[in-house]
């Protein structure tokens, strides 16, 4: 893994899981990982519930977009990251692929959205351990 691991984040629409995912991955590891979220049917827009459920634990992805899957960054990423896109993902050899089982937050409310939020934010947290550990002298 490249001294900086990089982490790709793909759900369908890129505008719920994927997205609070890399903001979590963001926040807790800091520069320590590159963050990169997409989707392979990108949404016109972040689903508000799930915005509003990251800003009640001061994360804030209003400004953030939905993206489309792109083959590079597939390819220019260390682990790939996957939330119910099946077989859409393009898989490259020597890349780690991982898919999170996690409930969609399309059509729901806030309420739905922050168990799925903090499901996200222990896995994330599980992620970093494992590719950028804090390093203390």
């Amino acid at each position: 893994m490249a001294e900086k691991p990089s982490v790709l984040f793909v759900c369908v629409h890129n505008a719920g899981r994927s997205q609070m995912a890399a903001a979590w991955l963001t926040r807790l590891a800091g520069d320590r990982v590159e963050v990169r979220s997409a989707g392979s049917d990108p949404g016109v827009a972040v689903n508000s519930a799930a915005v509003e459920a990251m800003a009640e634990v001061g994360v804030d992805i209003s400004a953030e977009t939905p993206k489309v899957l792109t083959i590079d960054a597939v390819r220019e990423s260390d682990v790939c990251i996957t939330m119910g896109c099946g077989d859409s993902c393009p898989v490259f050899p020597g890349k780690r692929y991982l898919d999170w089982k996690l409930e969609d937050p399309a059509g729901r409310g806030v309420a739905a959205v922050r168990p799925i939020r903090d499901e996200i934010k222990v896995l994330v947290e599980s992620l970093i351990a494992e590719i950028a550990p804090e390093v203390t002298a």
